[in-house]
């Protein structure tokens, strides 16, 4: 059904996303497509909170699972493969649900991508040398200088986002945040947009700190471990930047402190929601959800009724 919106459901980490979406696919034909940067690549699946087998054999899910942790997925790919199982959704004749908490995915999907330089291997030479010699926290200093806008969404040990950021300022001159905003050609395709915002700040640690005993309890120490033993794999890849396997790696690989490595993750974790709800509050003003209220989930469920009243009776 190829006139069928597209529901965005857009929010911070532990904020309830995947079980609400989980429950409305019980009542109504929805499929999912994974807006998150690390739920793309295999072997990545506790740590990543991923959909379990049986979630995915009741739920479709698409942009799972595409790549090995050695490889590097990029914006614009998103945006090609989301715009493809969208498709393929509403030919199906169900409703395309776009959740995740990547809002650089969601905003390309939005808004359009914009026609950046192509990558300049002597600039970005030279920038990577700086990131080994000072360190990336120092470069992202130095971008929060030259584009406070790029710098409040890339995370300051994002190696790649902000080597690319200083790269196409140095190869334009024009920063990187002026250029997606220019020349995008927004979807066209209508849709329905819920955007979470966390409110009670230690109602999210204690959200965060049942996760992560969750995830320990499932294996997750495990799942890194394998990571570490096939050898061909290292930190500093993009895959490997998620939220917690930074500091698993280190505590295998170099022996940190476990009550470190753990105090460390929270700590992460915390600190990547607060990046996104800097994100939501700077451009998401008119749909916003606090989502320790249950309104919002009510609102989504009237959303998503409204459209099966009309397509499917």
């Amino acid at each position: 059904m190829r006139g069928a919106p597209v529901f965005l459901l857009m929010g911070p980490t532990a904020s309830g996303k995947t079980e609400q979406v989980l429950e409305l696919a019980t009542r109504f034909p929805l499929e999912v497509v994974s807006v998150d940067s690390s739920m793309v690549y295999r072997g990545l699946d506790i740590g990543t909170a991923k959909p379990t087998p049986a979630e995915r054999a009741r739920v479709p899910h698409h942009l799972i699972d595409l790549l090995d942790p050695s490889e590097i997925y990029s914006v614009g790919r998103f945006v090609e493969d989301a715009n493809q199982a969208i498709r393929m959704i509403q030919a199906r004749g169900h409703l395309p649900f776009l959740v995740g908490g990547s809002f650089l995915y969601f905003r390309a999907w939005m808004a359009g991508l914009s026609p950046l330089p192509p990558a300049n291997p002597s600039i970005r030479a030279g920038i990577e040398r700086r990131g080994e010699q000072m360190g990336w926290p120092a470069l992202h200093a130095e971008l929060t200088r030259i584009d406070p806008n790029a710098a409040v969404r890339i995370h300051p040990h994002d190696r790649q986002r902000v080597g690319r950021a200083l790269e196409v300022y140095e190869a334009t001159g024009q920063t990187i945040s002026h250029l997606w905003k220019s020349h995008r050609k927004p979807s066209r395709v209508p849709c329905c947009r819920m955007v979470l915002e966390v409110t009670d700040r230690a109602a999210l640690r204690d959200r965060v700190e049942r996760r992560l005993s969750n995830m320990l309890e499932q294996g997750w120490i495990e799942e890194v471990q394998a990571l570490v033993n096939r050898g061909d794999l290292s930190e500093r890849l993009p895959a490997l930047r998620s939220v917690g396997y930074p500091q698993l790696w280190r505590h295998l690989v170099a022996g940190a402190g476990w009550e470190e490595t753990r105090r460390a993750i929270v700590t992460e974790t915390l600190q990547l929601a607060k990046r996104q709800m800097t994100w939501i509050r700077a451009t998401e003003a008119d749909a916003r959800w606090p989502a320790e209220n249950a309104d919002w989930r009510r609102h989504l469920d009237e959303m998503v009724g409204r459209w099966a009243r009309d397509n499917l009776c």
